[in-house]
């Protein structure tokens, strides 16, 4: 039977008198912690929390660190397993709020208090919010990409291809689940390794649908390009390239049937996508734009191109709705 969260923490700081000798108060002394609370910033645990936050890297069993109110809920929404939640001294008016999703009995997982000062050494924010978790961001395989939601007709995937910009890869991974995407992979583009989607900033530009989102992490781009080929997924490679003479013309977003299985390949910053994973792509596709302006923005040109997969597979959910 599993254990609900275990609380370390009393209900509210104790408030101690000052230390004083016998008709003499003490004036510089400061109050005793609370018992429970963790105060040294050699603990273990405040040791994981400062790496997977203010460090942005994976602890030794493979948590990540979502810092802040919203992100942490969250967190504790995604059926992610749960390591620990850390609350700071002010922080500890969101523990009502999140009371609900913590003391739930398939939660096993320690909650844990500090002070505001050791709190803010581990913070990767300016101003935090005096709540924290540690979280193992749940493990995807390929053919599980490959299962599309049953609300969706067909998977929709967002391959990220040396996208370098943690803010970018958040947002654009927000984007595609706000729009329908069904999963997402990272993979290198030449030089270029696409940033964690699970690094703090990724994950605050997410708004926590990293958490949600199945992701595949790290694959080779050519041996994914094959593997979609095989499993009939078409890949669609974002692009700024005028063709050459002989190759295919380059697609808008609204001549691409978005119903159809398809992964969306999204390029490095700057470099775009390398010219040999444009050509083994099916097919190419480009933003129409007014003259003058050469590309947009890679999270922006994202935006774009899911609203129009999401208007059309909606219009065919709909049209299906009214046949049944």
């Amino acid at each position: 039977m599993p254990l609900a969260a275990v609380s370390l923490w009393p209900p509210k700081f104790a408030t101690l008198p000052w230390m004083a000798t016998p008709g003499k108060p003490a004036r510089n002394a400061a109050p005793a912690a609370a018992p429970g609370v963790l105060t040294s910033r050699d603990n273990r645990w405040l040791k994981e929390f400062r790496m997977a936050l203010r460090g942005g890297l994976p602890t030794e069993s493979g948590s990540v660190g979502v810092e802040g109110l919203r992100l942490v809920e969250e967190a504790l929404r995604s059926g992610c397993r749960i390591e620990a939640v850390l609350f700071s001294e002010s922080g500890e008016r969101h523990h009502e709020r999140l009371a609900p999703l913590i003391g739930r009995p398939e939660m096993a997982f320690p909650s844990l208090h500090t002070t505001d000062r050791l709190f803010e050494g581990l913070a990767d924010t300016e101003h935090p919010q005096g709540v924290a978790a540690l979280v193992h961001p749940r493990a995807t395989t390929f053919d599980e990409l490959l299962h599309a939601a049953s609300s969706a007709c067909a998977p929709l995937l967002v391959v990220l291809a040396g996208v370098q910009d943690p803010g970018n890869v958040g947002t654009i991974l927000r984007t595609a689940a706000a729009f329908g995407a069904t999963g997402a992979v990272t993979a290198a583009s030449g030089q270029s390794g696409t940033a964690s989607p699970f690094s703090p900033k990724a994950l605050r530009a997410s708004a926590g649908a990293a958490l949600h989102l199945p992701i595949l992490l790290g694959m080779s781009l050519p041996i994914l390009l094959a593997q979609l080929k095989i499993d009939n997924v078409r890949t669609l490679a974002s692009s700024v390239r005028e063709p050459h003479e002989g190759e295919p013309c380059v697609l808008s977003p609204w001549k691409v049937d978005w119903c159809q299985p398809v992964a969306l390949l999204v390029g490095n910053e700057g470099a775009g996508l390398p010219e040999e994973i444009e050509r083994g792509a099916d097919a190419r596709i480009r933003i129409p734009m007014a003259s003058g302006i050469e590309s947009l923005n890679a999270a922006a040109a994202a935006a774009v191109l899911f609203y129009e997969a999401a208007r059309q597979r909606n219009s065919l959910s709909e049209k299906s709705g009214v046949r049944s």
